[in-house]
């Protein structure tokens, strides 16, 4: 389970690029009804969206030339530097080499070999978000990839994740858990690819309605892609897209 005691390896930070700030912004506070918080010029008005006063993600107009919006999840790391170093080592790419932001901590960001884009987090003024689990906020996080078992050992050597098959429906579904976690400390999945979509990393967010809420995006510009599931044990999600299209998933989560 997601909590904001950050373990290395563990989800800390997410935000999403848009090419459009106010309308990404007014489409996130009307779904979640978060609030916006600008940093200002310096930071080149990126947002912290908060439930509460407590950071639940980030919206950043620094969409990279020829990219596309899309959710970026963060993992903890007390040094960023190193892991930029294990992920070249071990097959990756460095898209965006460590860097400082101004009070807040020091991020990279790299793809995995199978392409999925991810980014680390070496907390400063900012240690990481400050909301999870609750309603409006993450609570998992998944590899969509064409092959699950294929980035085991890249992952494995970058963050020490200990990944675990579960039993799922009639299959096996791979948990990823912090090297210093205990078994309620998974935080993550991997997911075979559906056809025709790229390798990435989806963010779930927390909601007391998945129908309600998928609804809610589509009134709001947002898309579907598909209707509302459910499964047993683990609750009811839908996958969405904003109206930039970028991906993320609700869930209302079983009891």
């Amino acid at each position: 389970m997601l909590t904001t005691a950050y373990l290395p390896g563990a989800p800390s930070w997410l935000d999403v690029t848009t090419p459009d700030l106010e309308a990404s912004t007014a489409f996130y506070t009307g779904l979640f009804g978060w609030d916006s918080v600008s940093l200002g010029p310096a930071h080149s008005d990126y947002r912290f969206c908060q439930l509460g006063g407590r950071t639940v993600a980030g919206i950043s107009p620094h969409l990279p030339p020829g990219g596309q919006a899309a959710w970026l999840t963060y993992f903890h790391t007390p040094e960023a530097d190193a892991v930029a170093k294990q992920v070249e080592q071990a097959g990756g790419r460095l898209l965006a080499a460590p860097r400082d932001i101004e009070g807040q901590g020091r991020m990279a960001v790299f793809a995995d070999p199978a392409g999925a884009s991810f980014a680390v987090w070496q907390p400063g003024g900012t240690p990481g978000l400050g909301l999870v689990t609750e309603q409006g906020s993450l609570c998992w996080v998944e590899l969509f990839k064409p092959d699950p078992g294929g980035v085991r050992d890249f992952y494995r050597a970058v963050f020490g994740w200990r990944i675990e098959d579960l039993p799922m429906g009639g299959e096996t579904y791979p948990v990823i858990t912090p090297a210093e976690g205990d078994e309620s400390a998974s935080v993550a999945g991997i997911v075979r690819l559906p056809e025709g979509e790229r390798a990435h990393w989806l963010p779930y967010f927390e909601v007391p309605d998945c129908d309600a809420t998928a609804a809610l995006a589509q009134r709001l510009g947002g898309t579907l892609r598909g209707p509302a599931t459910s499964t047993e044990g683990v609750g009811r999600m839908a996958f969405a897209a904003d109206p930039f299209g970028a991906a993320f998933a609700v869930i209302t989560s079983s009891a």
